[in-house]
C-alpha cells in the first residue's frame, strides 16, 4: 500500500462481510515509547532483577514443564496442554465477521479497550478494503464483530478513521459492572440552581473542538529531562543483563459482494481455504447471538470514536 509505514504486523486474516473476504493485517495504534520505561536493578551488584517462574520445594521451573491449569475448586486444577488448547478450532481466529452495524454514537466509551489501525493485505485487497471504509462512511456506521487474540475471544468494533480502518477490543458486558448499582449511593436530590447554572456557564466557557495534539504528557517529557540530566552529570551505568540463549487467495470482490448484496448465502460459512474454521455451526451462531447481545445498550454522545 502506498505510502504505508513500516510497522510490525500483530495479526493477519480476514476481514468478511456476507461473502466478501478481504485480506487485511492489524498494527497496533499505541506508540510504545510514549511513556520511558524502567527495569529493576541491584544497586549493589548492577545486575537486572528478574522475576523467575519457581515452584515451591522445586525452585525455577523450566519453559517445557509449564501447562495452564483452570481451577474447577479450591486446589484442584484441570491441566490443559498446549495442543490441547490449539484444537479449540475459533472461525475469529483468522477471520472478523462483520455480523452487525450499529450508529456510530450508540456504543459507550467505557466498552471500547485497545486500537489497532487495519490496513489491506497486498494491493488484490486493498479495492475491497476501501469499499468497505466509505461504505461505513456514508452510513456512519460502526461494524461489530469477534476476533481472536492472544488466546481470548474479543468483540470488536471496526470503523473508519482518515483514509483507513480502525479495529478496537471492546470489554464484553458481562465483564463491566452495574453502573446502577455502583452510583445508588450517589444523591438524587437536584443541586441548587445557582450552582447549577454557574457550572453550565463554566462548561459553555470552555468548551471548544477537540484537538488531542495540544495535550502533552508532562509526567513522560519530566522523566525524559530527569534521564538526560543524570546522564549529563554522571553517564550511564553499565548493568549484567544476564543473557541466556534462548532454548492470499486472489479475490473477485464485485462478484462476491454483488451475490452478498442479492442476498445469496455462502455453501459453506467460513474464511477462504487456508482460514477456513472446523467450528460446529451451532458454535458459529452461538458467538454471532454473543456479538449482537453484548454490543451497545445505551446511546452515549461522549461516544469516543464518533464520526471521524
Amino acid at each position: 500500500m502506498a505510502g504505508e509505514e513500516s510497522v510490525r504486523t500483530f495479526w493477519k486474516g480476514y476481514l468478511r462481510l456476507a461473502l466478501v473476504a478481504i485480506p487485511i493485517k492489524l498494527v497496533s495504534a499505541e506508540k510504545a515509547e510514549a511513556t520511558p520505561r524502567f527495569h529493576q536493578i541491584d544497586r549493589k551488584s548492577r545486575q537486572r532483577i528478574r522475576y523467575l517462574k519457581v515452584a515451591p520445594g522445586k525452585g525455577e521451573v523450566a519453559r517445557e514443564d509449564i501447562v495452564m491449569g483452570y481451577e474447577v475448586e479450591p486446589g484442584n486444577y484441570v491441566l490443559m496442554e498446549d495442543g490441547e488448547l490449539d484444537s479449540v478450532k475459533l472461525e475469529s481466529r483468522h477471520t472478523i465477521e462483520l455480523v452487525q452495524f450499529v450508529e456510530s454514537d450508540e456504543i459507550e466509551p467505557l466498552y471500547f479497550q485497545k486500537p489497532y489501525y487495519v490496513l489491506p493485505d497486498g494491493e488484490v485487497a486493498e479495492e475491497g478494503y476501501c469499499v468497505v471504509r466509505d461504505a461505513l462512511k456514508a452510513a456512519g456506521k460502526v461494524g461489530i464483530g469477534q476476533l481472536t487474540l492472544r488466546g481470548r475471544e474479543n468483540l470488536v468494533a471496526l470503523y473508519p478513521a482518515g483514509a483507513g480502518l480502525v479495529l478496537d477490543t471492546l470489554r464484553y458486558d458481562a465483564e463491566l459492572k452495574d453502573g446502577d448499582r455502583v452510583f445508588s449511593g450517589i444523591t438524587s436530590e437536584k443541586p441548587r440552581a445557582d450552582m447549577l447554572q454557574m457550572a453550565e456557564q463554566l462548561v459553555e466557557a470552555r468548551s471548544a473542538k477537540f484537538e488531542p495534539e495540544r495535550f502533552k504528557n508532562h509526567y513522560a517529557e519530566a522523566l525524559r529531562d530527569l534521564v538526560r540530566a543524570k546522564l549529563a552529570a554522571g553517564g550511564a551505568t553499565p548493568v549484567d543483563e544476564d543473557k541466556r540463549p534462548e532454548g492470499a487467495q486472489v479475490i473477485d470482490f464485485m462478484d462476491a459482494l454483488r451475490r452478498s448484496v442479492s442476498g445469496e448465502q455462502p455453501k459453506e460459512r467460513g474464511a477462504p481455504a487456508k482460514a477456513r474454521s472446523a467450528a460446529p455451526k451451532k458454535a458459529q451462531a452461538r458467538r454471532a447471538s454473543t456479538a449482537t447481545k453484548a454490543g451497545p445498550r445505551t446511546k452515549s454522545p461522549a461516544r469516543r470514536a464518533g464520526k471521524r
